[in-house]
């Protein structure tokens, strides 16, 4: 891709991971990137959640939208234009706006009003409507306001951090690929090798720990195995002995029957 491509897409894809770290429900930033990928798009900004979620508030969904209005947004503080490259955003924006207030109830225009069915859930299937012409006139204007409350947003947290957002984009400009640790240092102004240094060393030492643990449970699990391995053993030693007894007892009667005289034997029938 050209210069002004690349340069364009590295404020895109900074815009995410800015708009995303200046919000208190957001997942932090974990990679960027502005390699283009087989699937045609020419970057990725990855948020990984701490703890897995299921279970998302209506802060948290709307913090996802702003975050997605992000790209576009610095697009538009930078360049003053807009580019394709925001229609993944868009789609993704827009749906779940839309679930926020057709699935989720998330809105006080319509409540707890379900509007939504899903067909074929599990196998990712459509969502129909299940509600008059009017109401879904209502329902688009309740996404366009949502979507335009989160692109607002975006656009201020970008304008306030607009310095952050020039050293950031020419930090990726040059690297083309940064992590989350690199990309926090650089906002905190901090030396990001240093921070990649100490996040090295972190993780060492977190996998020496866990390692330690895997080895420590590694080990009761053997001593626990053992016992229960000699304790069957006795067990069966035990019954051994005392089925060899009874056989014992059983082969000695047979024998002193087999052998007593032809005489005795008549006397006892």
């Amino acid at each position: 891709i050209s210069e002004e491509e690349k340069k364009n897409t590295a404020y895109h894809e900074i815009g995410h991971a800015l708009v995303a770290a200046s919000q208190t429900h957001s997942a932090p930033v974990e990679k960027i990137t502005i390699i283009p990928h087989t699937n045609g798009s020419l970057g990725y900004t990855m948020q990984v959640d701490e703890q897995e979620k299921v279970n998302y508030t209506k802060e948290d969904l709307f913090t996802k939208i702003v975050t997605f209005t992000g790209g576009r947004a610095a697009e538009e503080v930078v360049f003053n234009h807009m580019t394709a490259g925001a229609s993944n955003d868009i789609e993704q924006a827009t749906r779940l706006a839309r679930a926020m207030v057709t699935r989720f109830g998330m809105t006080e225009e319509f409540g707890m009003m379900g509007m939504e069915t899903i067909h074929n859930a599990y196998l990712g299937g459509d969502a129909t409507l299940t509600c008059s012409e009017a109401t879904l006139e209502k329902v688009d204007v309740k996404v366009m306001e949502i979507i335009k409350e989160a692109h607002r947003k975006a656009l201020a947290i970008l304008r306030e951090h607009r310095d952050d957002l020039d050293r950031l984009a020419a930090y990726l400009l040059e690297k083309e690929t940064i992590t989350g640790v690199e990309f926090m240092a650089i906002l905190n102004n901090e030396d990001p090798a240093e921070a990649m240094r100490k996040a090295a060393e972190e993780a060492e030492s977190r996998n020496a720990e866990q390692r330690v643990k895997d080895e420590e449970k590694a080990r009761r699990e053997a001593e626990e195995l053992a016992a229960k391995q000699a304790q069957w053993t006795a067990a069966s030693a035990a019954a051994g002995m005392e089925n060899g007894a009874l056989g014992k007892e059983v082969k000695d009667g047979a024998t002193d029957a087999e052998f007593r005289p032809a005489d005795e034997e008549k006397k006892e029938i």
